[in-house]
């Protein structure tokens, strides 16, 4: 990919009111919200690989090969477990990061350059717009997502001299972290719509750690003697999303893969979830007064 200099904010507020404005010129008569949610999803693909975010995936796939190659000679011959369990979980990492840290700045960027001023001089509402800056993240989520999923399947490759088995075991599991990190991804953006960037990072960092420990809470309502505790940890546990569904990294080490059913009912419940947080995103960006 060739080399893209940082741009200015006014050529980041042209490419914004470009990108619409393009796109409704060529949805001609049917300028309508799924056109420019294109157009703002898009955009923000392309801010973020100017910001170079996928250059980890280079560093990534390099550091899991090489490292392949010692682990086949210290782990006992455990080294395909040890690449998928360090692999996935690599793979979560790195996309929590990318889900918080750009998450949080998609609105907040916006408003600092003052290119916000621009996308809302055109026919475009907040709704659009969080929910074009939400999709255009997800799809950089799936590339680093794709991306680093073949470089654990290549390492694999490599370990075995040939097709292993395990490959295809890993993959729902794949599956599942991409969920786990749209839903994160929405998180992130509600708290940005509101929030500082700072705040917001710090938010969603406790909704992922408190996510992944959401059965606890349940245990810890049961084990309260305060009736008021019992509610508040019980509403927190209904609340927050619970993560741990979508933790199937150490099964796919050992060769398990979820059942069909289990994905789908996990993305159902994602896909609920995240429409309720971004409609109250929208809700909470709609009041908010940028003078």
């Amino acid at each position: 990919m060739p080399f893209v200099a940082n741009k200015s904010p006014e050529h980041l507020q042209v490419d914004t009111t470009v990108a619409i404005t393009q796109s409704n010129t060529r949805a001609g008569t049917r300028q309508g919200p799924f056109w420019r949610i294109t157009a703002i999803a898009r955009n923000a693909f392309r801010e973020a690989v100017r910001d170079r975010v996928l250059y980890n995936l280079v560093l990534f796939v390099l550091l899991l090969t090489v490292a392949s190659i010692f682990i086949g000679e210290l782990s006992g011959g455990q080294e395909r477990k040890v690449i998928v369990d360090l692999g996935l979980s690599a793979m979560l990492l790195f996309g929590v990061f990318i889900a918080i840290f750009v998450g949080v700045g998609l609105v907040y960027k916006e408003i600092e350059r003052r290119t916000i001023y621009a996308v809302f001089s055109k026919p475009v509402g907040r709704g659009e717009f969080l929910v074009g800056k939400y999709l255009g993240l997800c799809l950089t989520l799936l590339v680093n997502v794709v991306v680093m999923g073949v470089g654990v399947s290549l390492a694999l490759v490599f370990v075995k001299r040939g097709w292993d088995p395990l490959i295809p075991t890993i993959w729902p599991a794949v599956l599942l972290i991409y969920i786990e990190l749209m839903l994160l991804t929405a998180v992130a953006l509600l708290f940005s719509s509101f929030s500082s960037p700072a705040l917001s990072a710090l938010l969603t960092f406790l909704i992922f750690i408190i996510g992944h420990f959401s059965a606890d809470l349940k245990s810890l309502a049961v084990s309260l003697g305060s009736a008021g505790s019992r509610w508040l940890f019980t509403g927190l546990y209904y609340l927050l999303p619970n993560l741990a569904n979508y933790s199937f990294i150490t099964p796919a080490a050992h060769g398990r893969s979820p059942s069909a059913g289990f994905v789908l009912a996990s993305a159902l419940y994602a896909f609920v979830y995240i429409t309720v947080i971004l409609a109250a995103a929208t809700l909470v960006f709609s009041r908010r007064n940028f003078k």
